[in-house]
C-alpha cells in the first residue's frame, strides 16, 4: 500500500516570520495579492501587520473581508467575484480557519470555474487544476488550516457543513508567527487550542493512522498539552508552542483524515453555530470513552504525551481512563462549556444522520450508529 503525504512547498515559523511574506511575494513574481480576512482581524489592526509588509516592499494588494466565522457559501461566491474584478493573481489568508476555507474554496473555483456553485466541492471533488497560489498566515494557534487539503463551507439553506479535501487547495506558503497570535482572547486561545488538540488525537486513532502520522502526532499532543494552559494566561512560550504544535498537528491529521468528535462538531456547528472549537473540545473526551476499545495501547501513548505518570505500570483499562481524564481535566482548565444549552431532544435525529454524513466519519476508528451519535449528543445537552 502507498501512503501520500502533502505539505506546504514552504513554511516559516517563529517571531516576525510575516515579512518573508515579501521575499516569497517577490520571489514568485507575483503582482497583487488578495487579502482575504475577516472583519474583527481588520478592525484590531491585526491585519495590518502583514499589509505594512505588503506596503514596506512596494506590493500591491485589494483586501476582501466578507467572512464569517462559518464561511458560507454566499461569502465564498461573493468573493470569487471580488478576486476576478481584483486584477490579483495570488491569496494571501490571514486569519483563523474561516479566512483560510474562505480562501481556499476561492483559489479553487478561480482555477476550476465548473465547480462555481461550491456544493460540487463536497467531499474529494475532481478538481484538475492547483488552486490559485495562497499564502497563509494563521492568527489562531488551532485549525491548521495553512497545512491541510482541507476546507469547510457551510450551507446555511440545508443547515449543514460540508468537508471539501482536495490537494490541490494546499497553501503554497505557510507563515506561522505567534507574534499574529498574541491578541486572540482567552476564549478563542482555549477553543481553538483544544481543536488543535482534537486533530491530534483523532488523526492519532484513526483508520488511516501510520508510523509517519503517528510521529506528528504525538508530538503535537505533547507540545499542545504543555503550552495550551500558559498560551490562554498570554504567555510568550505558550503561544509559541502552541503555535508550533497546532502546526505539527495539520501536517498528520491531513494526510490521514479525522473522526466522530469533528463530525459532531461540524453538525453542532451548521444547526447552532457553536464555534468549532468548543464543540471539538466538548466532544473529544466523550468520543474518547466511545472509541476505547478500538484503540489498542494508543492511549496509553496519549496519556504519556500529556504528561501522565507511571503510565507503563497501568492496566489498559487504567491508561485509557487516565488519557481520557487528561482531556477532559484540559478542557475544564480552559474553560470550556460542557453542554450546548439550545440542543434539545427533538433536534437528535437531524444532527446523528448529519453527523453520520459527515465526511470525518468514516476514518473513526469504531463505526458509530445514528442510536450511538444520538447518545453522544444527549451527553452534551443541558439537562
Amino acid at each position: 500500500m502507498a501512503y501520500r503525504f502533502n505539505l506546504n512547498e514552504t513554511s516559516y515559523h517563529g517571531k516576525g516570520a510575516i515579512k518573508e511574506i515579501a521575499v516569497e511575494a517577490k520571489g514568485r513574481h507575483f503582482r497583487k495579492a488578495f487579502v482575504c480576512s475577516d472583519p474583527d482581524l481588520i478592525r484590531f489592526n491585526v491585519t495590518k501587520k502583514v499589509l505594512d509588509v505588503l506596503e514596506e516592499a512596494g506590493l500591491d494588494y485589494e483586501v476582501y473581508s466578507d467572512i464569517k466565522a462559518n464561511p458560507t457559501i454566499e461569502n465564498v461566491q461573493h468573493g470569487v467575484a471580488a478576486f476576478k474584478a481584483s486584477g490579483a493573481d495570488y491569496i494571501i489568508a490571514i486569519g483563523g480557519g474561516s479566512s483560510m476555507d474562505t480562501a481556499k474554496a476561492i483559489g479553487i473555483i478561480i482555477a476550476n470555474p465548473q465547480f462555481e456553485d461550491v456544493r460540487s466541492l463536497e467531499g474529494t471533488a475532481p478538481t484538475q487544476n492547483p488552486c490559485v497560489p495562497i499564502i497563509a498566515v494563521p492568527t489562531t494557534a488551532g485549525t491548521a488550516a495553512e497545512v491541510t487539503i482541507n476546507y469547510v463551507i457551510t450551507d446555511v439553506e440545508r443547515k449543514r457543513k460540508f468537508v471539501c479535501v482536495d490537494p490541490h487547495d494546499m497553501p503554497i506558503v505557510a507563515v506561522v508567527d505567534p507574534d499574529m497570535m498574541s491578541s486572540m482572547p482567552k476564549g478563542l486561545t482555549a477553543a481553538t487550542g483544544m481543536d488543535a488538540l482534537t486533530h491530534a488525537i483523532e488523526g492519532y486513532t484513526t483508520k488511516g493512522a501510520w508510523e509517519m502520522s503517528d510521529m506528528f502526532h504525538l508530538k503535537a499532543i505533547e507540545l499542545i498539552s504543555k503550552n495550551l494552559r500558559k498560551a490562554v494566561a498570554n504567555d510568550a512560550e505558550g503561544r509559541e508552542g502552541m503555535a508550533l504544535g497546532q502546526y505539527i498537528a495539520g501536517m498528520g491529521f491531513s494526510n490521514v483524515g479525522l473522526g466522530i468528535a469533528h463530525s459532531m462538531a461540524h453538525t453542532l456547528g451548521a444547526v447552532y453555530d457553536t464555534p468549532h472549537g468548543v464543540a471539538c473540545a466538548m466532544m473529544l473526551p466523550l468520543v474518547m470513552e466511545f472509541n476505547q476499545e478500538a484503540t489498542g495501547e494508543k492511549y496509553r501513548e496519549i496519556a504519556r504525551a500529556m504528561g501522565v505518570k507511571d503510565v507503563d505500570r497501568m492496566s489498559q483499562d487504567e491508561y485509557r481512563k487516565a488519557a481520557i481524564e487528561a482531556v477532559r481535566k484540559l478542557g475544564e482548565d480552559v474553560g470550556i462549556p460542557k453542554t450546548v444549552d439550545a440542543l434539545k431532544e427533538e433536534d437528535l435525529q437531524f444532527l446523528a444522520e448529519s453527523a453520520a454524513a459527515d465526511a470525518c466519519a468514516p476514518g473513526n476508528p469504531k463505526d458509530a450508529t445514528i442510536d450511538d451519535f444520538k447518545a453522544l449528543f444527549r451527553k452534551v445537552m443541558k439537562s
